[in-house]
């Protein structure tokens, strides 16, 4: 007889239903995710580290586990819910099941329950705390552990990569800060013949200078970008002197680092469905999207960033570029996995901006390329009659 799990949401929703994955109990907060398929990325992003995600689709381990597959190096997940758990696969590609991988990295998974209910669950008052446990702890006793319990504010740091390393390429060198990265990034730029570098989330302006870079990559990751201030300080120290492209979190952290604003999201974007609006060309696109917070529209006003994009479902902002500095970014994910690849050309779009204002400096090595947009950037912010000395 199969083992029994259960799921309690704060605000005491109880659902019962099958375990499977690893024996135990964890908290975290509850999302869902609408793509059909693409569970093992899902798995495997970093973004939802300290999540417990409910898939929508209801059969779910169908064509297992793949290796090559990953977009980390391991699942963050604090917990995974399911209407149906496949555990015999049928894919000649596949290695291992679903229900083997959670139980190596032990995580929680449930099924047959109404995730129908759950969603709309979440849908109507937003994604709340929960708690996952094939324990037979009395009801009471869970609803004590869940609210003495608090959601993770160090996601950024447990994700991050701790060591400095590299993809080497013959072209243009991108730094990619490392906010809880998918290997699709890498993928997307090593494929276009970058060369490249990653580097943890706490890096400073100049170590990232001493890199000698041509553009920047700020990469997704899970949480509340207010967590990670230092990464706002040292995008904006940055701003004007290389160019930036952000993506998800590292789009949030690009509008803190020009005056711009975030909120939470009452029940967030999950899936590979999300139609988005480019605001130039009036094309829209099916977008990959996986984030709890979004840029506060009002709040865009008054600083050098123009809206570039939309989402079509809800208005909010998905896209943004500096209208002084060779910087832009998206809420969404262009490397999708899982996802369409409809928005690829965005990594196209920020080498041939990298390109562009290398070629507006033929002049100088990348040393002194920095240095000249720095004192450009002092100069144009200066007080009117005060000057800005060069440190030779």
């Amino acid at each position: 007889m199969q083992a029994q799990a259960r799921l309690l949401l704060e605000d005491g929703t109880l659902f019962t239903g099958k375990a499977f994955g690893a024996d135990g109990e964890s908290t975290g907060e509850v999302v869902f995710n609408t793509g059909i398929t693409g569970y093992q990325e899902v798995l495997s992003d970093p973004s939802y580290c300290g999540q417990i995600v409910t898939m929508t689709y209801p059969l779910i381990g169908n064509y297992g586990i793949i290796r090559d597959d990953f977009e980390s190096m391991r699942p963050f997940i604090h917990g995974f819910v399911v209407r149906q758990h496949e555990d015999t696969p049928s894919n000649w590609r596949a290695q291992y099941t679903l229900d083997s991988l959670l139980k190596e990295y032990g995580i929680v998974g449930i099924s047959g329950i109404d995730t129908r209910m759950l969603t709309r669950i979440l849908r109507h008052h937003g994604t709340m705390k929960g708690i996952l446990t094939t324990s037979n702890a009395p009801i009471e006793e869970l609803k004590e552990r869940l609210n003495g319990s608090s959601l993770l504010r160090d996601q950024v740091d447990r994700v991050s990569t701790k060591s400095v390393f590299g993809c080497p390429g013959t072209k243009e060198r991108v730094v990619v800060v490392d906010f809880g990265s998918k290997s699709g990034i890498i993928r997307d730029l090593t494929k276009r013949g970058c060369d490249v570098v990653v580097v943890p989330h706490t890096a400073t302006a100049e170590q990232i200078r001493r890199l000698c870079p041509d553009g920047v990559l700020l990469s997704n990751g899970p949480g509340d970008p207010k967590d990670v201030p230092h990464a706002a300080e040292m995008i904006a120290e940055l701003l004007g002197e290389l160019p930036i492209f952000g993506i998800c979190l590292g789009h949030q952290l690009f509008a803190l680092a020009s005056g711009a604003d975030t909120e939470k999201l009452k029940f967030g974007h999950r899936g590979g469905n999300h139609p988005v609006k480019d605001l130039k060309s009036g094309r829209c696109y099916i977008t990959s999207q996986n984030h709890g917070y979004t840029v506060r529209e009002d709040s865009v006003a008054g600083t050098e960033l123009e809206v570039t994009h939309i989402n079509n479902n809800d208005k909010t902002i998905e896209g943004l570029r500096h209208k002084q500095y060779p910087a832009f970014s998206v809420q969404y994910h262009p490397e999708a996995a899982p996802g369409p690849f409809d928005s690829s050309y965005l990594f196209d779009e920020f080498l041939d901006m990298i390109r562009d204002f290398k070629a507006s400096k033929p002049y100088l090595p990348q040393q002194s390329v920095m240095l000249a947009a720095s004192q450009a950037k002092q100069s144009a912010t200066a007080p009117k009659g005060e000057f800005q000395y060069a440190q030779k």
